[in-house]
């Protein structure tokens, strides 16, 4: 028996990728075609940002525990957010969560980690790079980490929420991509983390100047280890 896994949906472009990284990756544990069951809830984006946009991360977490409420209604053993930004608001939930989580910059300081990375870049919304969820969790790993200059770090934001997750991927902003991350490899980043759920849908190893630790999928793949293997 495989668990039930519950997604805490929030943009629909990084869900996506997450949903389609469970169903067809779990086919490498479970044989073809086999994945876990799969539920998943989402508030609108614009209710979200509603809250995030005026730093109300209480806001933001009475969201994602409707959506931990529901998926534990429907039967979810465990529950995962592929959206980076809004575990800014996780501390306000751990604790009376209906079912556990899996924390997504957990899983890619792990990732970092085995793969002895000491420095990385770290790319997400404007709200992600400025705040605590990947300081903390890489700080706890050991390892250093270095945001984009606040010029950067506005247009990254804004090919975020003009571009990215209303599917749109333009080859100005891959290679904008590519230009930043080239220049925090020259100040020492060795990996870098695509830390908003839809960055990788633009950004890959092949067009990485660093390594990339892709949150999206490496919360996906956590997930499916412990569905399968508890």
């Amino acid at each position: 028996m495989t668990q039930h896994i519950g997604i805490v949906a929030c943009s629909a472009e990084g869900a996506a990728l997450c949903y389609r990284t469970v169903c067809l990756e779990g086919s490498e544990l479970l044989g073809p075609h086999g994945h876990p069951e799969v539920s998943m809830h989402t508030h609108s984006l614009a209710k979200y940002m509603a809250f995030i946009e005026t730093g109300d991360w209480a806001g933001v977490a009475e969201l994602m525990m409707s959506s931990a409420e529901k998926l534990a209604r429907a039967g979810a053993d465990f529950l995962i957010c592929p959206d980076n930004t809004i575990h800014q608001a996780f501390e306000f939930i751990e604790h009376r969560s209906p079912r556990p989580w899996l924390h997504i910059a957990q899983e890619v300081a792990c990732e970092a980690k085995r793969n002895h990375f000491r420095r990385l870049a770290v790319l997400g919304t404007k709200y992600l790079m400025e705040g605590p969820v990947y300081p903390q969790k890489l700080k706890a790993a050991g390892i250093d980490h270095k945001i984009p200059d606040a010029l950067q770090r506005e247009r990254i934001n804004q090919i975020i929420f003009d571009e990215l997750v209303n599917a749109q991927f333009l080859p100005r902003s891959q290679a904008y991509f590519t230009e930043v991350i080239r220049g925090m490899k020259d100040d020492g980043c060795d990996a870098v983390v695509l830390g908003c759920t839809e960055i990788p849908l633009i950004v890959n190893a092949e067009n990485s100047p660093l390594p990339p630790l892709d949150s999206t999928r490496l919360l996906a793949r956590a997930a499916l280890r412990k569905a399968v293997e508890g």
